[in-house]
């Protein structure tokens, strides 16, 4: 049965991208990639916001020659998963593998992640809060950056409210933490 999960990188202060729109301090480094690479590994499904999918695609054609490279190997893992990208502006996606929806309708996706045999990410912030607001995201998993951005686009919506069991935690040696838990 698949579980339904919020992974996202974020500034100490909480925020996916600054207030000009910017995340390149969130690039990861080479030790923090590999560990997304093998967290996104067990994902089959991706579920996608326009904006998050945009910045995505790049992987749909990024090298996956040097079996030593990190960047590879995440253009390997997200090569080899299936997208569903929700947005009610783009005409249509053209990448392998991926489909688009119109409207996310939590309920429904709720029950189709629990027929899956593996878990199915969610990603980015404003189609994540759907279903955080709905109460049908399974597991948080949040990156933390050592950078202060003082605003921008929140990692979670002001609104919503979870009771969560901390799973797993890991201090990286640049200073990015990783926290995952469970939602009850």
């Amino acid at each position: 049965m698949g579980r339904l999960v919020y992974t996202t990188i974020c500034s100490l202060d909480g925020y996916v991208a600054d207030a000009s729109g910017g995340f390149e301090w969130a690039a990861p480094d080479a030790e923090v990639h590999q560990f997304v690479n093998d967290l996104e590994r067990g994902i089959g499904t991706m579920l996608c916001g326009r904006r998050l999918y945009e910045v995505l695609r790049y992987w749909d054609t990024a090298s996956t020659d040097d079996p030593d490279s990190v960047a590879d190997d995440y253009a390997r893992v997200w090569q080899a998963s299936d997208k569903v990208v929700y947005s009610t502006t783009l005409d249509a996606v053209s990448a392998p593998r991926t489909r688009l929806e119109r409207f996310f309708d939590p309920e429904a996706a709720k029950a189709w992640v629990g027929e899956q045999p593996h878990d199915v990410s969610i990603g980015g912030p404003s189609l994540a809060a759907q279903a955080l607001r709905a109460g049908v995201v399974d597991e948080v998993s949040v990156f933390r950056v050592p950078h202060v951005v003082g605003g921008g686009t929140p990692i979670l919506p002001p609104d919503v409210r979870m009771d969560l069991r901390l799973r797993d935690s890991r201090t990286f040696a640049g200073g990015t933490t990783y926290a995952r838990y469970d939602v009850l």
